[in-house]
C-alpha cells in the first residue's frame, strides 16, 4: 500500500511543478491548439499550448519507478522492510500502452501545429500507428511469462472476472489471433473514447482521475484477494495485481496534478498525446485486471459521450437529421446555452455514478461468490 501512495503522491507533485514548465516553453515556440471554424465559442482558445499530455505520462512514469526506487532503498538502509517492490511485466505493459498511443497523439499534436490546422494524421495513419502498438501489447501479454511462469493476460472475455467465453475455443493459433482482435478493439474504443471527451477544460482529465482511481482500488482488492495469499474459489488468479494499483495511482495522480493547470480556464490542453495514452492506459488495466467489459460501466461517460457522436452520425445518414445540435454531447449543452465550467462539473458527476456502479457491481459478485 505504501508503494502505491508514494506512486500517486510523486507523480501528482511532478506533474504539478513541470506544467508550468512545460507551458512556458511550447508558448516559446508557438506550439498551440488550432480550432474547428464551426466551434466559433471556442475560437478563444486558438493558440493555447497543447501537448500536455507529455506531462502526464512522463509524471506517471516517474511516479512509478520512483516509488520502487525510495521503497527499495528505504529496505537496503534498513529503514523499512519490503517484502513485495518489485517492477513487474503487467505493470510495464500499461505503461507501453501509456507511452506508445502517446506518441501516435503527440505526432498527431505536431502536425496540426506545423500545416496549422485542426485535423493532424489521418484515419489510417493513427490506425496504424495504434494496430503497431496494439498487437505489440497483446503478444507480449499473452506469450511472455513473468519469473513466475505466469502471463498477465487471458485469453477469456472477462467481466468482473474471467467468463467462460474463451477465445481460444479453437485451439492456441486462433485465440491468440482473436485475442489481438479484442484487445485492438477495447484499447482503440477506450482511446477513441477518451479522445472525443476531451472537448472541453479539464473535462476527460478529471473522468480519468475517476475511473484510474477506481482500478486502482480494483488492483488492490485483487492483491488482498489473490490466489497466491487467499487460495479459494473466491480468489484472483491475476498477475502482479499490487504492481498494477501502483502503476494505476501514478496515472491517476499525473492526472490530479495536471488538472490544476488544465481546469477551467485551462492553461493548457492534453491533446491527443494525452487522451489517447490515457484511453490505451484504461484498455490496459481492464485486460490485465481481467474486467475487460466492466470497462463500459467504469468509463462510462466516455461510453455516453461516444455513442452521442455515432448516433449523430447515424441519424443524419439514415434521415438527414441531426439528433443533436453538435456532436459530441458536451458541444449540444454548449449550443443550448450551458456554461462550460457547468457541463464540466455534470459530466463529472455522471462520471463519478458511473464509477461507483462499476465498483459496486465488482464487488457485489465478490460478495455473492461468498
Amino acid at each position: 500500500m505504501v508503494n502505491v501512495m508514494l506512486a500517486g503522491g510523486i507523480a501528482m507533485l511532478v506533474a504539478l511543478l513541470c506544467t508550468p514548465l512545460f507551458i512556458r516553453y511550447l508558448v516559446r515556440h508557438s506550439y498551440g491548439q488550432f480550432i474547428r471554424d464551426d466551434l466559433t465559442h471556442h475560437h478563444v482558445k486558438r493558440g493555447k499550448p497543447t501537448m500536455g499530455g507529455a506531462v502526464i505520462i512522463g509524471a506517471a512514469i516517474i511516479g512509478y519507478f520512483a516509488s520502487h526506487g525510495v521503497l527499495l532503498l528505504t529496505d537496503a538502509l534498513g529503514w523499512l522492510e519490503v517484502t513485495r517492490s518489485r517492477v513487474s511485466l503487467s505493470a510495464l505493459l500499461v505503461l507501453f500502452l501509456l507511452t506508445g498511443l502517446g506518441l501516435v497523439g503527440f505526432l498527431d499534436d505536431y502536425t496540426k501545429i506545423r500545416k496549422e490546422r485542426s485535423l493532424g494524421l489521418t484515419s489510417g495513419q493513427k490506425l496504424v500507428g495504434q494496430t503497431l502498438v496494439t498487437v505489440v501489447f497483446a503478444l507480449a501479454a499473452l506469450l511472455v511469462k513473468d519469473e513466475n511462469g505466469r502471463v498477465p493476460a487471458s485469453t477469456a472475455v472477462s467481466f468482473v472476472r474471467d467468463t467462460g467465453i474463451d477465445l481460444a475455443f479453437a485451439g492456441p493459433v486462433l485465440g491468440l489471433v482473436l485475442f489481438v482482435a479484442w484487445a485492438s478493439l477495447l484499447i482503440a474504443g477506450a482511446s477513441n473514447g477518451v479522445n472525443i471527451t476531451d472537448g472541453l477544460d479539464g473535462l476527460a482529465t478529471g473522468a480519468s482521475v475517476m475511473v484510474f482511481g477506481a482500478y486502482t482500488m480494483i488492483a488492490l482488492w485483487q492483491d488482498t484477494q489473490s490466489c497466491r495469499l487467499s487460495p479459494g474459489p473466491n480468489c484472483y488468479a491475476i498477475s502482479d495485481p499490487l504492481d498494477l494499483a501502483v502503476v494505476s495511482c501514478a496515472i491517476a495522480g499525473a492526472c490530479f496534478g495536471f488538472l490544476w493547470w488544465n481546469a477551467s480556464p485551462a492553461r493548457i490542453i492534453m491533446g491527443d498525446t494525452g487522451s489517447l495514452s490515457l484511453g490505451a492506459a484504461l484498455a490496459g488495466m481492464a485486460i490485465l485486471t481481467r474486467t475487460e467489459l466492466l470497462l463500459v460501466i467504469l468509463g462510462g461517460l466516455f461510453v455516453i459521450v461516444t455513442s452521442s457522436v455515432i448516433i449523430q452520425v447515424i441519424s443524419f445518414k439514415l434521415t438527414g437529421r441531426r439528433v443533436f445540435r453538435m456532436a459530441p454531447l458536451h458541444h449540444h449543452f454548449e449550443l443550448l446555452g450551458w456554461a462550460e465550467v457547468t457541463i464540466v462539473a455534470r459530466f463529472w458527476i455522471v462520471a463519478g455514478i458511473c464509477v461507483s456502479a462499476g465498483l459496486a457491481v465488482f464487488y457485489g459478485d465478490w460478495l455473492v461468490r461468498l
